[in-house]
């Protein structure tokens, strides 16, 4: 599925928002959110289909919080006007960029597939779903610090498997922050 549409939704989403960074993130997202319905069971009838509504729906979301914090929204989807070679990169580098986009993705899908079930379940709620770790507590019915307790334990695996994967020595990554024990 991921070689057979990445190309062609990547070009859908840097028409939508004009920037092909944004566009590339939105594109994971919507496979890793058909690939996580998948991995619940869920049947797939038009992958397509499923990963263009997503992707709308990304880029809604997109627009909404632009406005709720005052910023100005992206391009809207119907606005065909810029010209997409413009935008794009290298040709012959996308085929690497999409299989190691494919290989990070597959590295974190296994982290969560082995994640005990209450953490996996916190941790799909709030990164798949978009759930506040309240909204998670609440659903769940466990407390917000078990919430953000779970979400943590998942996000160091999964940081963990990363710098692995990608040869960095662990806790190098710079958007993590050493914790602090007591009495430091």
């Amino acid at each position: 599925m991921f070689e057979r549409y990445y190309r062609e939704l990547l070009n859908f989403l840097a028409r939508s928002v004009r920037d092909r960074e944004t566009a590339a993130e939105l594109a994971q997202e919507s496979f890793a959110r058909v690939y996580a319905a998948q991995r619940e069971g869920t049947t797939v009838r038009d992958a397509r289909a499923l990963l263009y509504k997503i992707a709308r729906n990304l880029v809604t979301d997109g627009h909404r919080r632009a406005q709720a914090h005052g910023q100005p929204a992206p391009c809207d989807i119907s606005d065909d006007s810029a010209s997409f070679d413009a935008q794009a990169g290298s040709e012959s580098l996308e085929p690497d960029v999409a299989l190691a986009s494919r290989q990070r993705f597959e590295a974190i899908a296994s982290v969560v597939d082995t994640l005990p079930p209450r953490c996996r379940e916190a941790f799909m709620l709030v990164k798949f779903d978009g759930l506040t770790h309240a909204e998670t507590a609440a659903r769940m019915g466990i407390a917000v610090k078990t919430v953000e307790m779970q979400v943590q334990i998942a996000l160091e695996l999964c940081w963990t498997r990363l710098e692995a994967f990608d040869g960095i020595a662990t806790g190098a990554h710079p958007s993590r922050t050493p914790r602090r024990r007591s009495g430091q």
